[in-house]
């Protein structure tokens, strides 16, 4: 964020956008350049097939070996079984025409058929069972490669920059490679192995009928070829369709879900808002469904025309061997040979085709995962050697700090300069949208500023690894997450590298004034919160999660302890309590307070006023009183409205 946002959305051949790569194949702008594009084009389809390949051999190799053997298996055997079905076809003509003739000279049940038999059966069985193999292995290898994937997109997740959360381009490509992270990868390589099976299938019944039907496998082969062109044509359509669509796709997964929120159940029924989002969703929809339709019936009407032509070529080839037949050239058994083998060539040309594009057309969807993969995270330590950072008191100093989040121009902090000194007491002030937030996530290191700079102990922020900088930071933002666990884990997040240590969960909870409500839960610490996973989950009402949040602060052996408005859901003797507990704990601490109350201000070493994003007064509470200016105005006015209310009760 250092760095101009418009130079990193600029699109080239290869560029990124928000830290995500992208790579887009430019196509010919000439004949001679075809080549070229085919090269790229291939090159392309063949890395993002590895890419699966690796993905699946992460997650088993077994896997790959397994099917390997399915493929070869499921490739020789049906040539096997029409050759076997071939012989006993003949063979029982030849018997049939013994006995007619009179010259019957062995039995049925001592004859070769019962042999030929034999091998069918053994041949079904082994079919069978391999078959049922592969749907097991398919569904455990599917399971075992959608964890795989899901942990690297989580992994990732956490590694990329919070500013790409900022920026609608993000949630498309999470979105997408999400829906990737299914059963697409094992899809794609089982798809691929099929294509090997297929191939196979195809060479061993051009083989058969090369003898006999030179020409029949060529020309089956040249009436597919445009079924394989509408074929890829249609799949890149689809792919880039539904790449451009992806904003539609989550206007829909966001309009079918926040009827169904809990959280938003409430004001849905209060406002009656239900049909209004059902509509929005249907003309979201209508709008998706009409492209997604032309497609599917442009790619219909070419592969019935297709197959009416495929289905021609095929009837002749039947005409003449049925003649040859008659002719007494061809046996029965023959002519189910080699009948069988034109319909298995076209059958799996057919399927080649079908297979090659689902392979195409998924490489292409995968595309999306690889390059939300690729993405780099930009907020890291900028020095070839890191400045180490010691525990303790820490000096912080904001140099004309200015600062846009990303994809705006609107700047949200315009030449912030202060300093804060080791073991200070700050409180920031200021009207909602006046940059208090910003400012601490600035300082967390969440962002870094768009002008100036942030020093640490006289040290750039960006001088340090990410990692060694939030540990020294104890931080509750307004916004406090609400996790699914128990309440012992929401306190012990506060410090996870630490052992569990439940004295140290009491303590903080205690100094958080959160003891009394939670020894009140059916299962006290270990009562897990929200009814999300089990039934017996207790929500807990706005104050008692801030007084959680605020034990999770207490709870972190941080050096900076930083509150925003860490006490907006609590009554004022709640409030009281939880400021008196503070003094205790920020001691040989600097704290750093974002507060809308500003009697917590009055104690501080230093008041810090924030207006339209820039720094408008600096100093202690009675010097600010003293000026008269924009503190006073804030101080006097909630004063008064103090005032006036309890004025009221009375």
């Amino acid at each position: 964020m250092g760095r101009s946002f418009s130079s990193m959305n600029q699109k080239s051949p290869g560029y990124m956008v928000m830290g995500f790569e992208y790579e887009r194949v430019q196509p010919p702008k000439s004949l001679s350049d075809v080549p070229r594009y085919l090269r790229e084009l291939l090159g392309g389809f063949f890395y993002r097939l590895f890419y699966i390949f690796s993905l699946v051999w992460k997650s088993g190799p077994w896997i790959l070996f397994f099917l390997l053997f399915v493929s070869v298996f499921t490739g020789v055997m049906p040539v096997v079984s029409s050759i076997i079905s071939k012989d006993i076809l003949n063979e029982l003509q030849n018997l049939v025409t013994a006995r007619a003739l009179g010259q019957l000279t062995a039995e049925f049940m001592g004859s070769p058929i019962m042999f030929l038999l034999i091998f069918l059966f053994v041949y079904q069985i082994l079919n069978r069972v391999v078959g049922r193999l592969q749907t097991s292995v398919t569904r455990i290898a599917g399971e075992l490669v959608v964890r795989h994937v899901k942990l690297q997109i989580m992994e990732k997740a956490c590694e990329i920059d919070l500013g790409a959360f900022d920026m609608p381009s993000f949630y498309e490509k999470l979105e997408n490679a999400n829906r990737e992270a299914g059963n697409r990868p094992i899809m794609i390589l089982t798809s691929a192995f099929s294509a090997v099976s297929t191939v196979i299938g195809i060479v061993s019944y051009a083989v058969i009928l090369a003898g006999e039907l030179p020409v029949a496998a060529l020309c089956i082969l040249v009436v597919s070829v445009p079924s394989a062109i509408v074929s890829f044509v249609y799949r890149r359509k689809n792919f880039q369709y539904m790449r451009g669509r992806s904003k539609e796709r989550r206007q829909m997964t966001y309009y079918s879900g926040v009827l169904v929120d809990k959280d938003a159940a409430k004001e849905i029924r209060i406002f009656d808002l239900g049909n209004t989002f059902v509509e929005k969703y249907k003309n979201v929809f209508d709008h998706y469904y009409k492209g997604l339709y032309r497609l599917i019936v442009g790619e219909s009407i070419w592969a019935v025309v297709i197959s009416i032509l495929s289905a021609v070529v095929n009837c002749l080839f039947y005409l003449l061997v049925a003649y040859r037949v008659f002719e007494g050239r061809y046996m029965i058994g023959d002519y189910s040979l080699y009948t069988g083998a034109l319909v298995s060539i076209a059958s799996n040309i057919a399927t080649l085709i079908t297979t090659s594009t689902t392979i195409y057309e998924g490489t292409l969807f995968i595309d999306n995962l690889i390059s939300f993969m690729k993405s780099k995270p930009s907020i890291k330590a900028q020095a070839d050697t890191p400045v180490p950072i010691k525990r303790g008191k820490h000096t912080v100093e904001f140099e004309n700090v200015s600062f846009s989040y990303p994809g705006t121009e609107r700047r949200v902090l315009r030449n912030v300069s202060f300093r804060i000194e080791a073991g200070e007491s700050v409180v920031l002030v200021g009207v909602n949208g006046a940059g208090k937030t910003t400012l601490i996530k600035l300082l967390t290191r969440l962002y870094d500023p768009t002008e100036g700079r942030i020093l640490l102990d006289g040290v750039d922020l960006r001088n340090y690894k990410p990692g060694e900088l939030y540990n020294i930071f104890g931080t509750i933002f307004q916004d406090f997450t609400k996790y699914a666990c128990s309440v012992s884990e929401n306190i012990m997040f506060g410090d996870i590298s630490a052992p569990y240590d439940e004295k140290r969960v009491r303590a903080a909870a205690a100094a958080a004034d959160a003891d009394g409500f939670i020894e009140a839960l059916p299962n006290g610490y270990d009562t897990p919160l929200m009814r999300i996973f089990e039934k017996d989950g207790i929500e807990l009402s706005g104050g008692q999660w801030q007084k959680l949040s605020v034990a999770r602060a207490f709870y972190s052996n941080s050096d900076v302890l930083i509150l925003d408005e860490p006490t907006a859901s609590l009554d004022a003797l709640a409030e009281q309590e939880i400021y008196r507990q503070f003094d205790e704990l920020r001691k040989d601490k600097t704290t750093i307070f974002v507060s809308h109350r500003l009697s917590s201000a009055t104690s501080a070493d230093k008041i810090i006023v924030l207006d339209g994003g820039e720094l408008v007064e600096e100093g202690r509470h009675g010097e600010l009183m003293a000026k008269g200016g924009r503190y006073f105005e804030l101080f006097t006015t909630q004063a008064k409205h103090y005032v006036e209310s309890v004025k009221a009760d009375k």
